[in-house]
């Protein structure tokens, strides 16, 4: 995977140093983790490693990252309403049930 695709930002700060694994190979990353709660992780092949938050997805939810065309519209949809272009076709309610 390019490293562009998953380093977002290269401004890293140091957060320990000389952290070394326990006798079961386990580092603590106490609050270096923040408010993640699952990684992707990556290693290069000088053994340097990356932890990549991620969020699960809801599998009823899927479709819409498996849809290519349909997730271009949504998202065009959220950028056409925060830039205003929304228009306003009154009340739906009574549709609802």
């Amino acid at each position: 995977m390019p490293a562009s695709s998953v380093i977002k930002d290269p401004d890293f700060q140091l957060v320990s140093e000389f952290a070394q694994p326990d006798a079961k190979k386990r580092l603590s990353l106490g609050e270096a983790l923040g408010g993640a709660t699952a990684y992707n992780i990556y290693r290069n092949p000088l053994g340097q490693l990356i932890l990549d938050p991620v969020k699960a997805v809801p599998a009823s939810e899927m479709w819409l990252y498996e849809n290519p065309r349909a997730l271009a519209s949504v998202k065009q949809g959220l950028r056409e309403s925060a830039e205003g272009k929304s228009v306003y076709r009154g009340s739906f309610a009574k549709h609802a049930k």
